[in-house]
């Protein structure tokens, strides 16, 4: 059985007849920047992610960069803590930002950013932390409120892999101001290109946050803060919101895929199961022996995989300059050598997942661990 990495095509069919009726509205509207058609997904992605608020923005990096410069975290003094594992967009938001990234470990089971480590990483010099939401599974966000609470720093999620999670029953927005999200295509809630939003409960970060994605402007062409240019299209609204009413149906079906994933794996040898407690499995991901060797043998069974990520950010020549060397952050270097992520999709049939646990343990029965 063919089983594809990722397959968005039946996402699209499903929401085909409320996104057709969305872009009709649009065409007869005639208006393509901020309009009706963002206004309206900004208050139905706010009240589906149980926030008062949504700001919707060109890319999920620009709303990590957007909640940085509202908090006024613009210069090099200012540090950030944030994980090394993770997509390089995370840390490209807090240079475009201005400010330094710096890079604490993570916990061996869950691959989260760890909070002890980053406490005993914390200085004078920290202005904020971003944890990420890994995989869709939400950090400790109590410890982390505590923690920026201690250091006196500002708390941004980075939720681009968590659209619906909740911690301790709450919405992310419960847990700080700023949460950023991603509608990268493959995302839980994805457009068909680029875009992100930034949820909060506070109308004063709301109004700043809306001025500073379009230039700095509050209509008309005077720019009143040091703003960018980043804003959602209108047409990738009109799909948003078509499938953000299909996100909740979406959301189960990968945790019953995940479920099933978990039980076909458990015990194989040669295979580590992540701590997945209360995510909303963006990826499944599993740490492994071999994983090259693995790779291979699968792809030639006509499954697709993925790493996210090879490369620990602190071992990148783009961020080489902010303090961390080989060895620095042993879990993050190890697990990017083991990860391996596994098709995962709402519409991935059952079967396919049995095909894919099937395969992996007749790898390893084979003795290639």
């Amino acid at each position: 059985m063919r089983v594809p990495f990722v397959d968005l095509k039946p996402a699209i069919a499903e929401a085909r007849i409320e996104a057709e009726a969305h872009l009709a509205e649009m065409f007869e509207r005639g208006q393509f920047i901020l309009g009706d058609q963002v206004a309206a997904f900004e208050r139905e992605f706010a009240r589906a992610m149980g926030a008062r608020y949504a700001v919707a923005t060109g890319t999920g990096t620009a709303a990590l960069e957007l909640c940085l410069r509202e908090a006024g975290i613009t210069e090099r003094r200012m540090e950030v803590i944030t994980t090394p594992l993770t997509a390089p967009f995370t840390a490209l938001a807090i240079r475009g930002g201005g400010a330094t990234p710096r890079f604490a470990d993570v916990d061996p089971d869950s691959l989260l950013l760890d909070p002890e480590d980053a406490a005993r990483r914390a200085t004078r010099r920290t202005a904020a932390l971003v944890p990420v939401h890994l995989y869709g599974r939400p950090c400790e966000l109590d410890r982390w409120r505590e923690l920026a609470r201690q250091s006196g720093a500002v708390l941004v999620q980075d939720a681009c892999q968590a659209h619906g999670a909740l911690y301790r029953s709450k919405p992310l927005a419960a847990w700080s101001a700023y949460v950023a999200y991603s509608f990268y295509p493959t995302k839980n809630l994805g457009a068909l290109g680029d875009g992100g939003a930034v949820v909060t409960d506070r109308a004063r970060i709301r109004r700043r946050l809306a001025m500073l994605r379009d230039g700095g402007r509050a209509g008309g062409h005077v720019s009143r803060l040091p703003g960018i240019n980043s804003r959602l299209d209108e047409m990738q609204a009109c799909y948003l919101r078509a499938f953000l009413r299909h996100l909740a149906t979406w959301n189960w079906r990968r945790a019953r895929l995940a479920a099933l994933y978990d039980e076909a794996l458990r015990d194989c040898p040669g295979v580590r199961l992540l701590d997945r407690t209360g995510s909303v499995h963006h990826l499944y991901v599993i740490r492994v022996r071999r994983r090259e060797r693995l790779r291979r043998w699968l792809a030639s069974q006509g499954i697709g995989t993925a790493i996210h990520y090879p490369v620990p950010l602190h071992l990148q020549p783009a961020f080489r300059e902010f303090g961390c060397r080989r060895g620095d952050l042993p879990v993050a270097e190890r697990a990017c050598r083991e990860i391996l992520s596994l098709p995962l999709y709402p519409h991935l049939p059952e079967a396919a997942v049995e095909e894919v646990a099937g395969r992996i343990r007749q790898f390893y029965q084979r003795g290639a661990c």
